[in-house]
């Protein structure tokens, strides 16, 4: 109902710019953005006036005023805790870095650098050089470019080397990644023509043999790095498809996507084939993520024949996917890691992985202690990130019981640091695995309030 009456008792703009509360406001946010906040709040009051509702007084409006400015500029991307034993989590950034890709991200970002840049001649320079020795000198590969992610990497790669040109692939392999991302429309996008062979779970090397009679531009391979298929299954390794599309003198371009630098069977997981064993097994051009097994800042990585590459670094499309000074600095700072051998000391996931289960045992018991209550109760840890599939390790869980558990989680989620957990079997259960041992007194506090509010 309109209540003509009570909306004349408003204040102002211009009283409410003279409340001591508004001018700290505009000292911190400036008067454009006050102004703003004002403008809604009134307006916001003078519909819930006309509805019926009371005015609030001045002090409550200036409160809401500041309330509403504040979560304006409450940035939307924050740091959490993750305990969901998960290490490469998609929806939670996947691989943390190390201190010294941070350290050499932030170096790069606080100064001006030779990003393209020749110190020598004192002339323009190229920003395809960082990083791509360092590759070079890991993978043995003759060329490296790394560019934003791993589908631009693919994109590129196609689009340089097989626009309006056929391309054979096995029907098992036109996958769809996270997002609704799917392999063959990032290679219709590239303009390549897609020759699909095989079926969905067998393909032979019979099937290559008869599509290269066609004379495609080449042939692309996708590990099946997050998913597999099982049961009535097979499908020729990658070195006979490498020395069928030499002997027909086409290139095989393989999209490894996890880009594991270390062999994960060594820690109980399955062998999941490394960038190295790939370019040993005769792929002309491997592309693969930086922030999953590589443990990473998000980029793409292409590596293989300097011929290839060459074509690839010329492409329009190569400038619109390049990756920034941040990402380069950080994907050198990480191969750092490995070519010092130091990758399991010094990069997080890896850390992670090769943790012994008695230390996450003892950890787990530490934040019982610290909480008085919970059960530690054997459980599984998992990869992730679209790498290795139904791998998993084993852990230990800290099982709390708790009376509403979608509520506790959400009172957990909206902490000042969020804490994320998982539900098992109506239970809160949080994996120290992928939790930092630094952050163990920070869980249990965080838990502590969770239960006590």
């Amino acid at each position: 109902m309109m209540n003509l009456p009570e909306l004349s008792t408003l204040p102002s703009t211009d009283a409410m710019l003279q409340q001591e509360s508004v001018r700290l406001l505009i000292e911190q946010f400036g008067r454009s953005v006050v102004l703003q906040g004002i403008h809604l709040i009134l307006d916001k009051i003078r519909t819930e006036v006309k509805d019926g509702c009371p005015p609030p007084g001045l002090e409550i409006i200036c409160a809401q005023v500041g309330q509403q400015i504040h979560e304006w500029f409450q940035p939307s991307l924050l740091p959490v805790i993750n305990a969901t034993g998960i290490i490469l989590h998609t929806n939670l950034g996947r691989a943390p870095l190390s201190r010294e890709t941070l350290a050499a991200m932030q170096t790069a970002a606080g100064a001006y650098s030779n990003l393209e840049y020749d110190l020598k001649s004192g002339k323009r320079g190229s920003r395809l050089v960082h990083a791509e020795a360092l590759l070079q000198k890991l993978t043995g590969a003759e060329s490296a470019l790394v560019v934003n992610n791993n589908a631009a990497a693919v994109l590129l790669t196609l689009s340089a080397l097989a626009h309006n040109k056929p391309v054979v692939i096995a029907n098992s392999q036109l996958v769809e990644i996270g997002g609704g991302f799917r392999v063959p429309d990032v290679m219709r996008q590239s303009g390549a023509k897609l020759i699909p062979i095989g079926t969905t779970n067998r393909i032979h090397i019979s099937d290559y043999e008869q599509a290269v009679r066609d004379h495609p531009a080449m042939i692309l391979t996708a590990h099946h790095s997050n998913f597999k298929i099982i049961g009535f299954t097979t499908e020729p390794e990658l070195k006979q498809i490498a020395l069928l599309a030499h002997q027909a003198g086409i290139p095989l371009v393989h999209d490894l996507g996890s880009g594991a630098m270390l062999d994960t069977s060594v820690f109980g997981l399955g062998h999941e084939p490394t960038v190295q064993e790939t370019l040993s097994a005769g792929a002309d051009v491997v592309c693969f993520s930086g922030d999953k097994l590589m443990g990473g800042p998000q980029a793409g990585i292409i590596l293989g024949r300097a011929d290839l590459l060459a074509k690839i670094k010329r492409h329009p499309l190569a400038r619109a996917v390049r990756a920034d000074k941040l990402c380069l600095a950080g994907v050198s700072a990480t191969l750092v890691h490995y070519l010092k051998g130091e990758a399991l000391e010094k990069i997080p996931i890896w850390q992670m992985i090769s943790m012994d289960v008695d230390f996450i045992h003892r950890r787990a018991e530490r934040w019982q202690a610290g909480l008085g209550m919970g059960e530690i109760i054997p459980g599984f840890s998992m990869v992730g990130g679209g790498s290795l599939p139904e791998e998993s390790q084993p852990t230990w869980l800290l099982s709390l019981k708790v009376g509403k558990v979608n509520q506790f989680l959400s009172k957990l989620r909206a902490m000042p640091q969020p804490l994320i957990a998982r539900i098992l079997d109506d239970h809160i259960v949080l994996d120290p695995r992928t939790v930092f041992p630094e952050q163990d007194q920070i869980v249990v506090s965080l838990l502590n309030q969770a239960l006590q509010s």
